[in-house]
């Protein structure tokens, strides 16, 4: 596990995520799809995959902020594009807007070559005089 990890809370921990790459402009993490997360069929539950969008895009926002406030999710769109069952993946996110008020962030997961979910998240930045 990486040193980064400590900016994870319980929830994502007990998802497996294991931070690789954690920065203003890109945030990486790897984890591994088990039968903990499956849903009733045998696959990546949506809600999972929702997780760790959210949680990625979380990070890189608040790394962005920086001291000036919190960073709080205000909308989360996840598309299943391949149900997985098991195995490696990896999941990247990337700023597209970084406003005053809000940013919105792009995360995708991959197994190998293939993209498994894409999904897109829009951020409040709440001032640190206002938390």
């Amino acid at each position: 596990m990486s040193e980064l990890n400590g900016m994870l809370g319980p929830f994502a921990e007990w998802l497996g995520l294991d931070l690789t790459e954690a920065g203003a402009d890109r945030v990486v993490a790897t984890w591994e799809a088990r039968e903990a997360l499956h849903q009733p069929y045998g696959i990546v539950h949506g809600g999972v995959h929702c997780s760790v969008v959210e949680t990625l895009a979380s990070i890189g926002a608040a790394l962005w902020l920086g001291e000036d406030g919190q960073v709080v999710g205000v909308s989360n769109t996840t598309d299943f594009l391949r149900a997985t069952k098991d195995g490696p993946l990896t999941s990247v996110a990337t700023p597209v807007h970084r406003g005053r008020l809000q940013q919105v962030w792009d995360v995708t997961t991959s197994q190998g070559d293939r993209v498994v979910s894409r999904g897109s998240v829009r951020l409040q930045n709440l001032a640190a005089d206002h938390v």
